[in-house]
């Protein structure tokens, strides 16, 4: 299961249930896909074929959002 956190234009922010601990998000839209590193701060874990200004872009928004990312998984995964 794949709980979908928000959209932004064609981006689908979300998690995959039952992956890794670390506090993360994926970004996914036709272009391609990315996972961003939610702790300590905000960075690019990996990316395939995201071009660098899409990349900015994503991640600015989930350093934005953080919060909002944060209590979605805290509440998902508490489950």
């Amino acid at each position: 299961m794949s709980p979908t956190v928000f959209r932004y234009k064609s981006y689908r922010f979300y998690f995959f249930s039952r992956e890794e601990k670390r506090m993360h998000v994926h970004v996914t839209c036709p272009d391609g896909e990315a996972k961003f590193w939610l702790e300590p701060t905000v960075s690019l874990c990996h990316n395939y074929r995201l071009s660098p200004r899409a990349l900015r872009e994503l991640q600015a928004i989930v350093a934005r959002r953080k919060d909002e990312i944060v209590r979605a998984w805290e509440k998902y995964f508490a489950s």
